[in-house]
């Protein structure tokens, strides 16, 4: 007879989610299987209650039959799963949550052709999506059906991404993000801080935003790292913390650096409540959407929150702290990104050491 368990997992930014299991054995044996995660434990029984019922009235599904899964259902499958979905980033999650709502989630899985893929890509574009974002569509689906034969044992044809990727590249469909160069400029940073001020004196604020906006720029870190901090990380002697699997292409998960907290971002840090477990014990999109709100009503155009951290990195090299040790700061392993900061700053910088040599042999 089927059944549902439901296990708690915590993140390690300390947001609790609701893994709900499906199992039917036979005897000892289980065989069946089917795990999908959720925010909310109301939502993972219904979930789990809804499995059972539909079990029970249909019998077993036949979960590889690639004949009845549709994309949505392969999705689904890789976000609940705990070695995959589960350990993606934020930005892989959440895209992958949109691809389930789309409209190609609703292709079977044997009929999906490469034109599908191009007909999707085409609807985002049309709907005013940049072809840098539409990349991230292509490239997670891609992952996703690489994953349905050797993991989930769905035999499927996964070469749809890759034959549709040139003809998405030539028709402008997909295509490498622009590098940014935004700042704040002028007063907006005062501006900004002077409403967030505002806003954090309300009775009902809980979230410094002064504070966290300050030490994310002195940092350089990015707010889910910032949120993530725990006071058990700190490292007294070298001023210093722990940041926990920092963002690194080639490795997702473990990723710990030592990090140093220049200036007054130790100080900053310092003076949080002691009270909970993290030191900024607070939901990243929630910082992140006061300061949108901020800026919307001020008026600011096309500044993003992550831009504070180009704006920390820039300070520090204006400075005069070399790339390397800024890469300690920001955690960057590819300094390029750090050179091309730097580039952006001093176009004239060789011209005016050259002739300040020129001047003093002459």
């Amino acid at each position: 007879m089927a059944h549902y368990i439901i296990e708690k997992r915590v993140r390690a930014d300390g947001t609790p989610r609701y893994r709900c299991t499906v199992v039917i054995k036979e005897k000892t044996k289980i065989i069946y299987r089917e795990s999908k995660t959720f925010s909310k434990q109301q939502i993972a029984k219904t979930w789990g209650n809804n499995q059972v019922s539909k079990i029970e009235q249909f019998g077993i599904p036949e979960k590889n039959d690639v004949t009845k899964l549709t994309v949505g259902n392969l999705l689904s499958k890789y976000l609940s799963d705990p070695n995959l979905g589960e350990k993606a980033g934020r930005t892989k999650r959440y895209v992958i949550k949109m691809l389930i709502e789309s409209d190609i989630a609703n292709i079977k899985l044997a009929d999906l052709k490469t034109h599908h893929i191009i007909e999707h890509c085409r609807s985002r574009i049309e709907s005013g999506t940049q072809p840098a974002t539409v990349s991230h569509d292509v490239s997670y689906i891609k992952s996703v059906l690489e994953a349905a034969r050797p993991v989930y044992g769905i035999n499927i044809d996964d070469t749809v991404v890759k034959d549709a990727r040139p003809l998405l590249i030539q028709m402008n469909l997909i295509g490498k993000s622009q590098r940014r160069t935004r700042r704040p400029i002028n007063d907006e940073l005062e501006q900004l801080i002077n409403k967030l001020k505002k806003r954090q004196s309300h009775k009902n604020s809980k979230i410094p935003f002064v504070d966290i906006l300050n030490f994310s720029i002195l940092s350089c870190m990015r707010i889910s790292e910032v949120c993530s901090l725990r006071w058990d990380d700190i490292n007294y002697e070298q001023k210093a913390i722990l940041v926990r699997n920092r963002k690194d292409p080639r490795k997702k998960i473990g990723n710990h650096m030592l990090v140093p907290l220049l200036g007054d971002s130790w100080n900053i840090l310092q003076s949080q409540p002691k009270d909970e477990v993290l030191v900024f014990p607070y939901n990243s999109s929630s910082v992140t959407a006061g300061f949108q709100r901020v800026r919307n009503e001020l008026g600011i155009q096309d500044l993003r929150y992550h831009d504070l951290r180009r704006e920390g990195a820039s300070r520090l090299l204006e400075q005069g702290f070399s790339i390397e040790e800024v890469a300690q700061v920001t955690g960057h392993r590819n300094l390029q990104t750090l050179w091309n900061i730097y580039i952006s700053l001093f176009p004239n910088s060789l011209h005016n050491k050259f002739d300040k040599i020129n001047s003093q042999d002459k």
